[in-house]
């Protein structure tokens, strides 16, 4: 039998932009624990991001079976990254030395495990502190938690080779081969907050605003099966100025087409967090999200208002004046954060 040295389970249910943004931790537990075997167990859906990820050993699925087979293993280290009540009722069932993040009380209540985990734990219940006073990314705040070497590591994202080969071949189906800059517009977001969808009128105008601007680059539209209806009706708003690309393909073939673009404008959702894996150059705007919580790795713009009632993290508006984190936005804004990067591709020519 070999040896595992240090076993660790990784435990990560959420969204799966924050799935992804984990990743960015393997490392630095690596270098924390050189010699260990790492386990990470999360819902199906989000499977797809971490596979071919050479820092996890074992891959699991959250389903009853594998967590009753967990729950009869042995490690050295447990990690919990969520603040939900099945995951930390999880965690508090595994038999490990370790254990950091989040679990429950006798009471069915949500605390922290560790004194590492305390100052994650306060985000989650004094929103005057996670809104308005923390500037710590969810990054560094998450290896607090687990108490590992965290150096600003990038997320772990890899294509295979296979992959990079269809990457190739769409370049060449959609013509952008000899496009300067490519702009992929990551145009929706989960149904679970819709309110940080951008309305796809103003969408459009930024779409034509950069076609002035920007007349040699390409323009793709990107998403999932819940955009493809949104992305058809910018299609027709734009006169065909913007590319379609599939979006019932499925979570890797999408994170392929995202691989086209060199520029990507997103708002806060698992699009941006694929932008960020694959190193591409970002322009996020941030709603009723928390920005200072994300990480661009000095490849973005973050458009950020000065709104009293932003950030909020609510699923409805209940403001008189309704969303206008969505509803009053500029287009302008979008192209200036284009065009603030695209001196980092200096073959491109605005007029």
């Amino acid at each position: 039998r070999v040896p595992m040295g240090v076993r660790i389970l990784l435990l990560n249910l959420d969204a799966l932009g924050t799935v992804l943004a984990t990743t960015a931790q393997l490392p630095a537990i690596k270098r924390t624990y050189p010699d260990s075997h790492i386990t990470w167990i999360t819902r199906r859906n989000a499977l797809p991001l971490l596979q071919h990820n050479p820092f996890i050993d074992h891959l699991v699925e959250w389903d009853g079976e594998n967590r009753m087979v967990l729950q009869q293993q042995r490690f050295e280290v447990a990690l919990n990254a969520d603040k939900s009540r099945e995951a930390a009722a999880f965690i508090n069932g595994i038999n490990a030395e370790s254990k950091r993040g989040f679990g429950l009380n006798e009471n069915g209540d949500i605390v922290p495990l560790n004194a590492g985990a305390e100052y994650g734990f306060r985000l989650g219940v004094d929103d005057h502190f996670k809104f308005r006073v923390n500037q710590r990314t969810g990054n560094d705040i998450l290896a607090e938690a687990w108490e590992v070497d965290y150096q600003r590591d990038e997320y772990v994202l890899h294509l295979t080779a296979a992959e990079q080969q269809k990457c190739a071949q769409w370049r060449h189906e959609l013509g952008l081969n000899k496009a300067p800059v490519v702009i992929g517009f990551n145009t929706g977001c989960s149904a679970l907050f819709s309110l940080k969808k951008l309305e796809v009128e103003t969408q459009a105008e930024a779409i034509k605003q950069l076609s002035r601007a920007l007349p040699e680059a390409k323009i793709i539209l990107l998403g999932g099966r819940e955009d493809t209806e949104r992305n058809q009706r910018i299609i027709e708003l734009t006169d065909g100025l913007a590319l379609p690309t599939p979006t019932n393909l499925g979570l890797r073939e999408g994170v392929v087409l995202e691989n086209l673009a060199d520029i990507v404008v997103s708002g806060d959702s698992l699009g941006m967090h694929l932008a960020i894996g694959l190193k591409k150059h970002v322009v996020a705007w941030f709603g009723l999200s928390c920005a200072a919580e994300i990480e661009l790795y000095e490849r973005g713009v973050k458009i950020i208002r000065d709104l009293p009632c932003a950030p909020c993290w609510k699923k409805v508006c209940d403001m008189p004046h309704g969303p206008i984190c969505v509803t009053e936005f500029k287009p302008e804004w979008i192209v200036e954060g284009v065009r603030k990067l695209c001196h980092l591709n200096t073959h491109v020519h605005s007029s």
